[in-house]
């Protein structure tokens, strides 16, 4: 289990994943001076050897990774052995975040999710960013907190995994379309629209999801957005400008060379709101152009001219 003072020693680490985002947390947490073990499926090697002798594993593998790891591991998982979920986004079968899709396999095991406006690259040079572990344990987050803090990552906690998980996946719908508009040349104007617009869609979903408006507001919400949908760093945010360019969706992909989670994540939240009844129309026409059905002109112009409405609807 996880030492009752883990701030004052290092903890035993398995960290699942080793993208851009597993690895530099992994990196992060070994010069802090923690013990740290990664698994790659890429690597091969049995995930399952690495939750012996460990304090806390932390999933950072991509959302279409996550519901099979589960299972294959939720036979061998130490009742006690806590998770720290890092993926964003929504499963496309299941359409729930990645901590729900680990908590129908590892029931009782304590769950906590940790999210922010947390570019690796940015990271790995040493430039100050913040985070925030969310869980509706708050021991377990406070716990985390103390841990895994380093001097260049301030975490900070909250109690709404549910909100926290929506508006990491969400955001990330929103740096494609911010990708797209700046592809296009739009300017700052559509582009601060867009955004606030888009702050809007992720709101109602975290609210029908049952998460907090103030995790909108937080670094979780806004804080991701910002950084997500405004830096070439972003996967997600140059993938929507290579859509811009007139490149289809397999053909942005590869021009990325890694996981992008804004189209997935945009399929789930329309198969949502389809059984829902939301309105999300910049997820639904993130999609149409991920089809192939309008080109990125079309995408603007049908947001440009949807039915007039009151910003705040009572």
């Amino acid at each position: 289990m996880m030492a009752e003072l883990p701030g004052e020693m290092g903890l035993r680490i398995t960290v699942l994943g080793r993208g851009a985002w597993g690895s530099t947390l992994a990196r992060l947490w070994q010069d802090d001076g923690h013990a740290v073990r990664s698994w790659s499926r890429r690597d091969g090697g049995d995930a399952v050897a690495l939750l012996s002798d460990c304090d806390l594993v932390v999933s950072a593998v991509s959302m279409a990774a996550v519901a099979g790891l589960a299972r294959s591991l939720a036979p061998h998982w130490p009742a006690p052995l806590p998770l720290l979920s890092c993926s964003k986004g929504l499963d496309l079968d299941g359409l729930c975040s990645a901590s729900q899709l680990w908590g129908q396999q590892l029931a009782g095991a304590p769950l906590a999710v940790l999210s922010g406006p947390n570019l690796a690259d940015e990271l790995d040079r040493g430039l100050p960013a913040c985070s925030v572990v969310s869980s509706s344990d708050a021991a377990l987050a406070l716990r985390l907190q103390l841990a895994l803090r380093v001097p260049h990552l301030r975490l900070y906690t909250n109690a709404d995994p549910i909100g926290t998980e929506a508006a990491g996946a969400l955001k990330n719908v929103m740096a494609v379309a911010a990708g797209i508009s700046d592809g296009l040349g739009l300017g700052d104007n559509a582009k601060a629209s867009l955004l606030t617009r888009g702050l809007a869609e992720i709101g109602a979903v975290l609210a029908a999801l049952g998460g907090q408006t103030s995790t909108l507001y937080g670094l979780a919400g806004l804080g991701d957005l910002l950084a997500t949908a405004n830096s070439p760093l972003s996967r997600n945010y140059r993938f929507g400008q290579a859509l811009a360019a007139g490149l289809s969706e397999s053909q942005a992909l590869a021009a990325i060379g890694a996981t992008v989670e804004g189209q997935r994540t945009a399929r789930a939240a329309m198969r949502l709101a389809a059984r829902q009844g939301w309105r999300l129309p910049i997820c639904e026409q993130v999609v149409c152009l991920l089809d192939g059905a309008i080109d990125a002109p079309q995408a603007v112009q049908s947001l440009m001219q949807r039915d007039l409405r009151a910003e705040v609807e009572p």
